[in-house]
């Protein structure tokens, strides 16, 4: 697994990918004090199954310029769930629907947020 700073540059590089691409209700989770599997969750949401693909491509693209692959790629987007793992940093792309269904904020609300939107947000 990566060290920290490298997961968090992950997590922060697959928030501003989304974002780029029109993602909506971003959150990053630091999830390391809470599970052991992983350090960061990306949270996102598309309005259709179109923007759904599309912001996993974008995530993907991002990550593949830090020299990342997922190790595993779940759900599809007829779905409204998508899931890059990449052990220290898991992203869920959701439709709308599935978002709020799910609601992994609220699952996971002992996690602390992460700001990814601050210019020196990867950094610290």
């Amino acid at each position: 697994m990566a060290d920290s700073n490298e997961s968090l540059q992950a997590a922060v590089a697959a928030a501003r990918a989304a974002a780029d691409k029109q993602g909506e209700r971003i959150v990053v989770l630091d999830v390391r004090e809470l599970i052991v599997i992983t350090d960061f969750f990306v949270l996102c949401s598309g309005g259709s199954d179109r923007q759904v693909k599309t912001l996993i491509d974008a995530v993907e693209d991002s990550l593949r310029g830090l020299e990342r692959r997922p190790i595993r790629r779940e759900g599809e987007t007829e779905a409204g769930w998508m899931l890059l793992d990449y052990v220290d940093v898991v992203v869920h792309v959701f439709s709308e629907e599935q978002r709020d269904y799910y609601d992994l904020e609220r699952l996971w609300s002992d996690a602390p947020r992460v700001s990814w939107e601050a210019a020196d947000a990867a950094s610290g």
